[in-house]
């Protein structure tokens, strides 16, 4: 029996299985439609496309980096509730996937998908840990960064971040460079700094920013009749405190606030005889900005005891 486009679409629509997958099995079938989904069924794959549909929010950040090879990597891996996070396999698959982010440079989180890891996909190991663990689990995002990296993860996964630096190999090399990368990576972690620098903040963003402190000037009662140029002058002055809570390299060093991170780095360059800088960062927050699956665990057990 033929079977058409159509009815590889509506597979893959009724079942959440892969448009390749549908079209195996249809191909198996015979183009006989219930077959196809009992064999889908049989492989486990439309029990993982079932899955998919619940929420997941939970899971684990891991972020690496490769002196060697000079690149870092931060990902994302989401699963329905935190006990998974603990799982020594979802945790063994989160760093794999990790390390192939690393070697094999995928564009985004489809053509990660399609890479190849242990012998198989990406994809297809994805869906065996959803067959295995019995929860929805994706990838959710992942950055990678080529030279000199530093790596932190907190909480056993519940921040990562990654921060890239420009300096020579002979200090990256360095034990005294290796805890400096780290005290950067938990600044960003712990603080949560929105910019590198103030050089990095859109215009648009300072614009809307002197907006909105002009407004809270002129309904403060004590403020709002002075002079325009002076309340212009709080504005700028203002605008400097925000600088220094949303940029990095300005922000109060965690481990000395006397000093702020870009000191910090400066005085470490001194002290390592080199040039540092900071070039960038990226900061995971697990489930962050995603719904959080809600249980009810007193109304489950009454459900179950009835």
């Amino acid at each position: 029996m033929a079977f058409t486009a159509q009815d590889v679409k509506k597979l893959r629509e009724t079942t959440g299985c892969g448009m390749m997958d549908c079209k195996k099995a249809l191909t198996e079938a015979d183009g006989n439609f219930d077959k196809a989904i009992e064999l889908l069924r049989e492989k486990g794959l439309a029990a993982a496309a079932k899955k998919a549909g619940r929420i997941a929010a939970e899971g684990m950040v891991y972020a690496v980096a490769d002196t060697a090879a000079k690149v870092g990597v931060v990902v994302e891996v989401n699963a329905e509730t935190d006990f998974v996070a603990k799982n020594e396999m979802f945790q063994t698959f989160v760093k794999d996937v990790a390390e192939v982010v690393k070697t094999q440079n995928p564009a985004d989180v489809d053509a990660l998908l399609a890479c190849a890891m242990n012998g198989t996909t990406v994809e297809a190991a994805l869906k065996d840990k959803i067959l295995v663990i019995g929860e929805n689990i994706k990838i959710r995002r992942f950055v990678r960064f080529e030279g000199v990296c530093a790596a932190y993860v907190h909480g056993g996964g519940s921040h990562g971040v990654l921060v890239a630096f420009d300096t020579d190999d002979a200090t990256a090399a360095k034990p005294e460079f290796a805890a400096f990368g780290k005290d950067v990576a938990m600044q960003v972690a712990a603080a949560n700094p929105s910019y590198l620098d103030e050089a990095s903040v859109p215009a648009s963003v300072i614009e809307k920013e002197k907006e909105i402190l002009l407004a809270q000037i002129s309904n403060d009662e004590k403020l709002a009749g002075k002079p325009e140029p002076v309340k212009v002058k709080m504005v700028e002055g203002r605008i400097g405190k925000f600088y220094k809570e949303n940029c990095l390299v300005e922000q109060a060093f965690v481990k000395d606030p006397d000093i702020s991170v870009g000191k910090y780095v400066e005085n470490t360059a001194k002290e390592l005889g080199a040039g540092i800088k900071v070039l960038k960062f990226a900061r995971f927050e697990k489930g962050e900005g995603l719904e959080k699956r809600v249980d009810d665990f007193a109304a489950e057990v009454a459900s179950m005891a009835k």
